[in-house]
């Protein structure tokens, strides 16, 4: 009788810590539980996302604002096309703000960060944010670095 209760105890402290387990990778991989909120779309252009992915979090002033929605390809002005959507409490973002693809940590999450412009007037869905900062690529920025140092050798 002892032995059976110390079994049901450690079965259920095992289906607990599962539990536990499949919640934070389920909150790391940024799919939440929580219900959907009310947003409004926006889109803007980049010549390089670097990495950038779909559901990367959108942020103004480091606090999370909005999430990506879509990743597509312009095949006419040849640059990326991404779609985010925005809470909809946040609509006082002005037409003039600029957005950049920055990255948390020197080999972090990419994600978008919103800067405030001073217009009078406000993005709504189907605005485009046309101030756009491409993300800093590492391995470009590499290769620089060692062509100039080859060249100043000659």
């Amino acid at each position: 009788m002892r032995s059976k209760r110390a079994e049901l105890l450690v079965g259920c402290f095992i289906v607990l810590g599962v539990a536990a387990l499949v919640y934070l990778a389920v909150q790391v991989s940024g799919l939440a539980f929580s219900s959907k909120k009310d947003t409004y779309q926006v889109v803007a252009r980049f010549d390089d996302i670097a990495g950038l992915t779909s559901r990367a979090k959108v942020s103004i002033a480091g606090v999370t604002v909005g999430s990506v929605e879509s990743i597509t390809f312009d095949k006419e002005l040849y640059m990326a096309l991404v779609t985010m959507n925005i809470h909809s409490d946040v609509n006082n973002i002005p037409t003039d703000s600029s957005i950049a693809v920055l990255t948390s940590g020197l080999l972090g999450e990419k994600y978008l960060g919103i800067s405030i412009g001073a217009d009078d007037e406000m993005l709504k869905n189907g605005s485009e944010i046309y101030d756009t900062q491409s993300a800093l690529v590492l391995e470009t920025l590499i290769s620089q670095f060692l062509f100039k140092a080859g060249d100043s050798e000659k």
